[in-house]
């Protein structure tokens, strides 16, 4: 990744992906420890880029008929 696109990239907490996606701060831990979701580690927290939350759930969503 360019330096270019990673200053662009908004890096959200366990607890506002948490929030985005109405679950428990532990299955967010979860998904980046099961590698659903990727994530930095920043100490001895975790940053998940916004965008991959957003491909998370588009590819994740199921339409009901």
């Amino acid at each position: 990744m360019s330096h270019e696109r990673l200053a662009e990239v908004r890096f959200l907490t366990v607890a506002e992906v948490a929030s985005i996606m109405r679950v428990s701060k532990m299955t967010v831990y979860r998904m980046v420890h099961g590698g659903e979701l990727p994530a930095v580690r920043v100490g001895r927290s975790f940053r998940v880029p916004e965008d991959e939350v957003q491909k998370y759930l588009r590819e994740s969503y199921m339409g009901t008929a």
